[in-house]
């Protein structure tokens, strides 16, 4: 399984008629393959857009973005609307759930990190050992790292009801000493030397709500 994440910035007050127009081509684009989700942002980078796209492998991926846009129904008139694109390909970590449709925010934060070189693996260590008891707290969408793109990049998506259920469930595992993971001992390295986030919310036609 390989996610693929397109970031589209946007000019200013267009966000509302490029998620329309994109949302009418995708009725008939997800007969090749449907969106993981779609969302828009609300809190950071303002005038964005974020569609993840799931799919076998790259062969796969390939192949259905040929049939779609050979078909005509692909990609939605929105060009006019961008002012940058961001493509990267991602792998879910092995403790990490599949997205998958369904009810889960609506509010979703995505947390971007740029890991230290030489210590993806022991951040990978450390995330399974603390996320079994920091999943007793809320629910996670997903953690994965970037194959092709940026590198050392680590992202992961948390879903809750709302920016209040956000700082309460964070609030409270940082307090219990669950969260964030911890090295093996006080002056381990660590494995994070830049952090962003955003709050972001799900366009209608998103699977992911």
């Amino acid at each position: 399984m390989i996610y693929e994440v397109r970031t589209y910035d946007l000019y200013p007050r267009t966000q509302p008629e490029t998620i329309k127009r994109f949302g009418e081509a995708y009725e008939k684009r997800k007969q090749f393959s449907e969106l993981a989700g779609f969302f828009y942002t609300d809190v950071g980078p303002l005038n964005q857009i974020i569609h993840i796209w799931p799919y076998k492998d790259l062969a796969e991926r390939a192949r259905v973005r040929k049939e779609a846009a050979a078909s005509g129904v692909w990609p939605p008139d929105i060009s006019k609307f961008i002012k940058n694109m961001s493509l990267e390909i991602y792998e879910p970590c092995p403790f990490s759930p599949e997205l998958k449709p369904g009810n889960w925010g609506p509010c979703y934060e995505m947390r971007s990190y740029i890991l230290t070189p030489g210590l993806v693996m022991e951040n990978r260590k450390r995330w399974e050992k603390a996320l079994p008891k920091r999943l007793e707290y809320s629910n996670l969408s997903v953690a994965m790292e970037c194959d092709l793109g940026t590198g050392n990049k680590f992202v992961h998506i948390w879903p809750y009801k709302d920016p209040n259920e956000r700082y309460a469930v964070r609030s409270k595992t940082e307090h219990e000493g669950v969260w964030p993971p911890k090295g093996p001992t006080p002056d381990a390295p660590v494995t994070v030397w830049h952090q962003e986030n955003k709050l972001m919310y799900p366009a209608s036609f998103s699977p992911m709500q």
